[in-house]
């Protein structure tokens, strides 16, 4: 029985928006991911009005200036806020902005009223399997990222997933075929972890379910579909934009 209206706003990147975890939509594919996921578990024992504002490729910028005033006006309930891992594959890194950015987005949130669902990133390097030579420099960002979340969690609350201390994390099998998005089994995981988090702040219900479900199979021509139009194209892109910052740092860890 439904004994709650719930208001639930998802604000963040791709990971947010559902790529990784594709399902049958119109003419083509669409995707869902754990946002959705979590508000469908939520939605059999509450009320949820669920938007997800998420875009792909979305830093802490964008969220702030193109999402957030949609999620005020949405006035949740809950409100998800993950995003940070774009600012650091760009050379336009900069950590002062990052924390003003993500600060005011969750001051703001959590001033509307909405608990917050953040999380803590892991170390992409091990997950991409690229040389340590670039892992520590890129891990080194993440650690900034996850120290803003550190201080947004000590400021204003809320729950959080810290993904580094998910065994599965390393597992290929919770990953998609780029490496950097959730696979269906790792969107399935981020969800689930939010929902027994909710569940000790009292709001019950069944946690979606870890098995796949409702996705479409994986196929290896959907792969490399994928990959040829979208990401390759973003690889290269990332590549042109990091190159001169990756050699510099793969220079001074050798020196």
């Amino acid at each position: 029985m439904q004994t709650r209206y719930v208001r639930f706003a998802a604000l963040g990147d791709s990971t947010t928006y559902g790529i990784g975890d594709p399902v049958p939509g119109g003419p083509g594919t669409a995707w869902r991911g754990w946002a959705r996921l979590l508000a469908d578990a939520m939605g059999t024992a509450y009320d949820v009005s669920f938007c997800n504002l998420a875009v792909s490729g979305a830093t802490a910028r964008c969220v702030r200036e193109r999402q957030l005033d949609e999620a005020l006006a949405h006035r949740p309930d809950l409100a998800s806020l993950v995003v940070g891992i774009n600012d650091t594959m760009r050379s336009t890194w900069d950590p002062a902005r990052l924390h003003e950015d993500l600060m005011t987005t969750a001051g703001a949130l959590h001033d509307g009223g909405a608990l917050l669902l953040t999380a803590r990133f892991h170390d992409h390097a091990r997950v991409f399997g690229v040389p340590s030579v670039l892992g520590r420099p890129l891990m080194a960002r993440i650690e900034v990222v996850n120290e803003v979340y550190d201080l947004v969690h000590a400021t204003y609350g809320g729950l959080r997933v810290d993904l580094a201390a998910c065994p599965e994390v390393l597992d290929r099998t919770f990953w998609s075929v780029d490496r950097l998005h959730p696979s269906e089994l790792g969107h399935r995981l981020f969800a689930r972890r939010f929902a027994e988090l909710l569940g000790g702040e009292g709001l019950a219900f069944e946690p979606p379910s870890a098995a796949p479900a409702g996705g479409l199979d994986p196929s290896w021509r959907r792969n490399v579909a994928w990959m040829l139009t979208e990401g390759a194209p973003w690889m290269g892109r990332r590549a042109r934009d990091l190159g001169p910052w990756a050699v510099r740092a793969a220079w001074a860890e050798a020196h």
